[in-house]
């Protein structure tokens, strides 16, 4: 018996359809909502990070702009006006590796003012094609770099009439300044009391060239226009005063380091011993030297004596000398020499630091460097470069060239560079004659003297003509290990925007 077959159906109410579609499009719209919110915040997020590149990308095209003004400055220190000869902004594109203009950047050079070496720089960057966003950082550099100048000196220094200098000129102390100056001449000191003479207060930088400066006024600098007479006659490029300290222990480096380098790479001369009084090196053009050793020196004639009482007073001169040996000029461009040292000769196409020193330090026993002859570079593109680094005086002695060059980056570490006083003849008396007086001494690159300088005197001995030229190649190209004070230095970094 078959059982029937019954098609039953629950029936569905009207509202509870209407529910169920309520509740499909509930969950529709909520999930709508959630997907919409999630492609907001990814939207968002992406721009987010696309914002934070192109501002990271603008921070370092802005940082590119500082870069390559630092660079341009190393090749023309005194440019700020991007080589146009106009003034900012100066707007440079920015390429990637395969020379597309990805960005650019915009310069505003404030060059130093009130005789300081500090240059700011605000650097703008952009990238291309985002208009939004912009980085701007300012970053002051400071260019007081000592091998900026021709002459500089810690102490109060003079240049008698008979003094030229091309090139600038510093000193820690006052200027007196009776020559002509081709460049710029600074002073750390607003008024000083000039040790050439009695009197009050003078100029940090002043001349007695008729009609001479007047004396300092009692008011402190800066000082009412027309006070400072303008001497284009003397000063060629102007004077400033006062300027900051330069700190002079970036130039008088370390012997014990030269000293270092020359035992490990170098040539090392330790002291030369009893029965000598020093060294001789003859620098020769094929990268050799020849190495002497000195038996004695000239003896000055009766009445040239010490009169002034100076450090170190003698003829400085070489009387007799034994032959050592034929060196080729050492791997890292570096000598050092444990004793007195007379060097002259000439160079072609070298580098080398030459220093004089005794170690341990004792101020009673430092070691000078003395040149009589003429030393010489062969080419003046800064392919040839000395430096010579005298832990005591750097001296030019009684029996001298009369028309004597030195071309040398020069530093006295702790004393002076000159030639000491030679009187001249009285009577009957022979004093210091021959000798007493010499023509024209020309030093070219920088001479920096921890103490004053002076290749004559007031009564008309020494060199009758001094002629001080800077080499500009040192700034970039200083010799080896050599105590160079580098480039333009950072000294502030401020993100503007």
């Amino acid at each position: 018996m078959k059982l029937p077959i019954i098609d039953y159906q629950f029936p569905i109410k009207k509202d509870e359809r209407g529910q169920l579609t309520l509740m499909i499009l509930l969950f529709g719209a909520l999930a709508i909502v959630v997907l919409g919110g999630f492609i907001i915040w990814a939207d968002a997020q992406l721009r987010i990070a696309r914002r934070s590149n192109d501002q990271a990308l603008a921070l370092r095209i802005a940082e590119a702009g500082v870069e390559y003004y630092r660079w341009h400055l190393v090749h023309d220190p005194t440019d700020f006006q991007d080589g146009t000869s106009q003034p900012g902004p100066y707007v440079h594109d920015f390429k990637d590796k395969d020379g597309n203009i990805i960005g650019q950047f915009t310069l505003v050079i404030t060059p130093p003012v009130n005789g300081t070496s500090i240059v700011t720089i605000e650097s703008s960057g952009r990238v291309t094609g985002v208009s939004n966003v912009e980085k701007i950082i300012r970053v002051r550099l400071d260019g007081g770099s000592l091998l900026r100048y021709a002459a500089v000196s810690n102490t109060d220094i003079y240049f008698p009439v008979g003094t030229e200098v091309f090139g600038p000129i510093h000193s820690n102390g006052g200027v007196h300044f009776d020559g002509i100056a081709h460049n710029i001449v600074t002073s750390a000191r607003a008024v000083y009391n000039d040790p050439e003479h009695s009197g009050n207060d003078e100029f940090g930088v002043h001349t007695h060239v008729a009609p001479a400066d007047p004396l300092a006024p009692g008011t402190a600098p800066p000082w009412p226009p027309g006070t400072i007479p303008n001497r284009s006659d003397v000063f060629l490029a102007g004077r400033q005063f006062p300027v900051p300290v330069i700190d002079f222990t970036e130039l008088t480096s370390d012997i014990a380091t030269i000293k270092s380098q020359a035992q490990s790479g170098g040539r090392y001369l330790g002291p030369v011993g009893s029965g000598f009084e020093g060294y001789h090196i003859v620098l020769k053009t094929n990268d050799t030297f020849d190495l002497y050793k000195v038996k004695n020196m000239v003896n000055t004639p009766n009445g040239c004596i010490n009169v002034q009482g100076q450090q170190d007073w003698g003829s400085w001169s070489i009387n007799q000398e034994d032959f050592v040996q034929n060196y080729p000029f050492p791997a890292n461009g570096t000598i050092f020499v444990e004793d007195f040292l007379w060097i002259d000769g000439q160079i072609d196409g070298a580098r080398l630091t030459i220093a004089s020193g005794l170690l341990p330090e004792n101020p009673s026993k430092q070691k000078d460097i003395i040149v009589n002859k003429d030393l010489l570079y062969t080419n003046y593109d800064g392919t040839d470069v000395i430096g010579l680094v005298a832990q005591g005086d750097f001296t030019v002695g009684w029996v001298s060239e009369d028309d004597l060059r030195i071309d040398s980056a020069i530093i006295a570490q702790n004393r002076r560079i000159g030639r000491n006083y030679y009187r001249p003849p009285a009577g009957n008396q022979d004093r210091c004659a021959p000798h007493h007086v010499k023509n024209v001494i020309t030093m070219y690159g920088i001479i920096a003297s921890f103490d004053t300088y002076g290749m004559s005197y007031s009564d008309g001995t020494g060199y009758l003509q001094r002629n001080i030229i800077y080499d500009p190649n040192l700034m970039f190209g200083p010799p080896p290990n050599f105590p160079a004070g580098g480039q333009y230095k950072q000294i502030s970094w401020e993100e503007v925007k």
